[in-house]
């Protein structure tokens, strides 16, 4: 009983809208790890569902012409980082000898836009749930050590919002924690942050289809909707200002929906979780994320990449 109640409360403030997203991830983290979530599969479910609904209302914020420009200026860079991510994973997982299939599934959601990108090519790759698992479980646990430290980084490094925000869209995995850690930054880092992910989670599709094509698989593939309805919606906030006095309403909605998702995510992750991804799959992912990190932020600071 005080696990549900204590769960509802922390849900309660989550969706009040005064936690920032790193504080309501931080709170679910300590309720996953310290206690049974009794709400576990529902949490992970709608989840899921919730994201995508505040990445479509969050395009009630944007306007049409940052987002083209973010995404235009940032293809080349999403291209390229997707093949260096996908190559660096792979090498790295036969170095560790982790297994063919979570290797390639952690590259994937290292390359692209983490879970979203695992549930995606996972099925299409025959991957078995418990691969899944382990897959999805170092994700989480990167998304939620870099939606904690990556403000502080650029605070300490003096990155500009424009800066910061094509880091966290290039060098986070999911687009819940690239939208959690813009947010904290700055507006300018959140319109930066979100078009440039999502432009990246786009990739989904021909990843997958790469895939099903490799295996000879007929398995359905999962299309990602909410990036069209997103665009559709910074459409709607840049020429139809007939819902100029709703949009910033939804904007604010999908923000705090954002921050209630965070802290769904953080408290599925259990002691439990930790010990069935293991050492070898935790520490490709680590290593992967580094790697990509550290790039990117280079890269960005020496002017190479740039929006």
């Amino acid at each position: 009983m005080i696990p549900k109640i204590l769960f509802l409360l922390a849900l309660g403030f989550a969706a009040s809208g005064w936690p920032s997203p790193p504080l309501a991830l931080a709170i679910g983290l300590a309720f996953g790890l310290l206690f049974k979530n009794p709400f576990a599969t529902s949490a992970a479910r709608y989840s899921r569902s919730l994201l995508q609904a505040s990445v479509v209302g969050l395009g009630f914020g944007m306007n049409l012409h940052e987002v083209v420009r973010a995404g235009r200026s940032g293809f080349v860079y999403t291209l390229l980082g997707i093949a260096f991510a996908m190559t660096a994973g792979m090498a790295l997982g036969l170095l560790l000898k982790v297994s063919r299939k979570p290797a390639f599934l952690i590259s994937t959601g290292t390359a692209i836009c983490g879970g979203s990108a695992i549930a995606a090519v996972g099925p299409v790759a025959g991957a078995s749930s418990e691969d899944m698992a382990v897959s999805m479980g170092t994700i989480f646990v990167l998304n939620s050590v870099a939606l904690l430290t990556f403000p502080f980084i650029g605070l300490y490094l003096k990155l500009s919002q424009s800066q910061f925000g094509l880091w966290v869209a290039l060098a986070i995995h999911d687009t819940s924690s690239v939208v959690g850690a813009a947010a904290k930054y700055g507006a300018a880092a959140l319109a930066v942050g979100t078009t440039v992910k999502l432009a990246r989670a786009l990739w989904i599709v021909p990843l997958t289809l790469a895939t099903a094509l490799a295996r000879h698989t007929k398995a359905k593939i999962q299309w990602p909707w909410f990036i069209a309805l997103f665009c559709l919606a910074a459409v709607l906030n840049t020429y139809v200002g007939a819902g100029a006095s709703i949009y910033p309403w939804l904007s604010k909605t999908a923000r705090v929906g954002m921050t209630v998702t965070l802290f769904l995510i953080g408290s599925t992750i259990s002691i439990a979780t930790l010990k069935r991804v293991g050492p070898r799959p935790l520490l490709q992912g680590i290593l992967l994320w580094l790697l990509v990190s550290v790039t990117s932020l280079w890269l960005i600071r020496m002017g190479w990449i740039s929006i």
